[in-house]
């Protein structure tokens, strides 16, 4: 069976109707600043029982006074917001950007119970499955693009076969300090400088702002807003221009942050949001780039969690955005695409295309102490911005990537809904430098997810969130990577999500991690469903060994969870460990 009808996921989904699809309250709170409308769904009809009794300030509605200091540079910037820069492309425009379910909720949640309604939630689910994303702790009054909001965690709990949700924000520095000052204080970096007369005059008030003490950039200005990652028996939320944050689940189901974490004073600047863990040694890699030399440095930890020396590559001669990278047993494979950074004086946005750049793979042994083993391969049209897996093959003379190629890169940043990406299949011959490419499936895939006990090996399995564009997902759908060259490797029925109905990310997480003898997708697929016509979310859980990735379970959320980027299951032994 090729698909499967919208009309049989909604009736898999809830044996009663009602429970999904109900007609917004005329109560719904709408707020309007600089023509920006954001839409606040309330709580569904039945009335949530909390587990957590301590009130919690609504960012939103509750804020400090501010100072006159913070009163002037607001003003200040409602000038450049108004008259030298005001949104008026799509991408940065907050009325677009914000529409639908990617509108912020304006309070966190506390632990909330949700109803099942429908199947059962398997035991092997035991843990929590928490997914990051952009959610602007203010409104937005001028250019706002959607990698800019701060970072919220929203993560099921589930116990015993019973589900909990909480939405906590990430407290980073820039989170707190802007809290405390009532008012946004740290630019966006997608949206902040369009041009130079932008760069200029948003460079001289932050300027004026560190200068006044309003904030110190050396404390970090990220917003932990792209993804997760458990290694070193520690949970972080991560975004690629600051430091890991740690946080916590507590055993009310909670999320608390712990704090900034730099490995003992060992990491400095940033870190990648897409680490990489091998799940048989416990070392993790990672990465930092930037724009200033060295444009890229490779790093790892041990399974203590003891940082290990910088390998700066020197080799990468100018700044890229490199996003993401993959590893093998061997070797760590990182990609120079035409995406790149530029200074702000240059005109334009900091991070834009450069079709005249020709993409380069770069393949460094993993334990390398320098760059002088780093071998490049120029590999034209092939851009990718997320890795999905990679294996040695011949001895380690041969490495074998997936990955989703980025078709009209130069839409990646302003018109995500242009961007078609097509899941390849690429060799690299170490040996002879050819490089060969075969595409895997036709379809719009990225946010693609593998076994994690997969990782840096061998996989035969993907699975793929499909874009109806992207960023909305629409279904998953599942891959067979060890099929023939030329073959499409699509497995299973597409699992479409139903008319009005978006997704996120999937992730995989096993039946049995402890069963070393276990298939490879012998498990689950579980990710976040929201209804944008009913206005309700959903969990759901897949058979991922099923032929049309059959619903286990569905449960309804308490409230709105906006889309957002990455997310990860963590066992509940783990979660102990925090």
């Amino acid at each position: 069976m090729d698909s499967v009808s919208s009309s049989a996921f909604l009736s898999t989904l809830s044996p009663k109707p009602s429970l999904l699809r109900h007609r917004p309250s005329s109560s719904r709170l709408l707020l309007r600043i600089n023509s920006s409308v954001v839409e606040n769904n309330g709580p569904p009809p039945s009335k949530p029982k909390k587990l957590y009794t301590t009130a919690v300030p609504s960012p939103a509605k509750l804020r400090p006074e501010t100072n006159i200091v913070t009163a002037l540079f607001t003003t200040v910037e409602d000038i450049i917001n108004t008259f030298i820069d005001p949104p008026s492309r799509p991408s940065v425009d907050p009325k677009h950007v914000l529409s639908n379910n990617f509108a912020p909720v304006l309070d966190e949640l506390p632990p909330t119970e949700c109803d099942i309604i429908h199947g059962s939630l398997p035991p092997s689910l035991d843990g929590a499955y928490i997914r990051n994303g952009p959610n602007p702790q203010f409104l937005p009054r001028g250019p706002y693009h959607l990698f800019d909001g701060d970072g919220m965690l929203h993560a099921i709990r589930i116990r015993n076969g019973k589900a909990t949700l909480c939405s906590r924000y990430v407290k980073t520095y820039k989170y707190n300090v802007e809290n405390k000052n009532g008012a946004p204080l740290i630019p966006n970096v997608f949206s902040g400088f369009n041009g130079v007369p932008a760069s200029l005059a948003r460079g001289a008030l932050t300027a004026f702002r560190v200068l006044a003490g309003q904030y110190n950039p050396v404390n970090g200005i990220g917003l932990a807003n792209t993804s997760l990652a458990f290694f070193c028996n520690r949970l972080f939320a991560l975004g690629e221009s600051d430091l890991p944050y740690a946080v916590r689940l507590t055993d009310t189901g909670d999320i608390e942050t712990i704090g900034r974490f730099d490995f003992g004073g060992k990491l400095a600047m940033s870190m990648t949001a897409h680490p990489k863990t091998d799940p048989q040694t416990g070392e993790t890699f990672a990465f930092r780039y930037g724009p200033v030399p060295p444009f890229l440095t490779f790093f790892r930890f041990d399974p203590t969690g003891n940082k290990q020396r910088d390998v700066p590559v020197n080799s990468l001669t100018s700044p890229s955005l490199v996003h993401d990278f993959a590893i093998t047993k061997r070797h760590a494979i990182f990609a120079e695409i035409q995406i790149v950074m530029r200074l702000v004086l240059e005109g334009g946005s900091p991070v834009g295309a450069d079709n005249r750049k020709t993409p380069r793979l770069g393949v460094i042994p993993r334990y390398a102490g320098d760059d002088s083993e780093m071998k490049w391969f120029e590999v034209p049209g092939f851009n990718i911005i997320h890795a999905i897996n990679a294996w040695d093959e011949d001895d380690g003379n041969t490495v074998v990537l997936i990955a989703p190629n980025v078709l009209s890169i130069e839409h990646a940043i302003e018109r995500m809904d242009l961007v078609h990406s097509l899941v390849e299949k690429v060799k690299i011959d170490l040996v002879n430098g050819i490089v060969t490419r075969h595409p895997i499936s036709a379809r719009n895939l990225d946010f693609a997810v593998i076994n994690p006990a997969f990782v840096g090996r061998r996989s035969r399995y993907v699975y793929a969130a499909i874009g109806d564009p992207m960023p909305k997902i629409s279904g998953v759908v599942k891959l067979d990577v060890s099929k023939g060259d030329r073959d499409d490797c699509t497995v299973a029925a597409r699992r479409m999500y139903g008319p009005g109905c978006y997704g996120g990310e999937p992730f995989f997480v096993a039946r049995d991690p402890g069963d070393a003898e276990a298939e490879e997708d012998d498990g689950y697929v579980v990710t976040y469903v929201h209804d944008e016509e009913a206005g309700v979310s959903k969990f759901i859980v897949m058979d991922a060994k099923s032929p049309e990735l059959e619903i286990v379970a569905a449960v309804r959320l308490p409230r709105r969870v906006p889309y957002g980027f990455h997310g990860l299951f963590v066992k509940e032994s783990d979660i102990s460990k925090l």
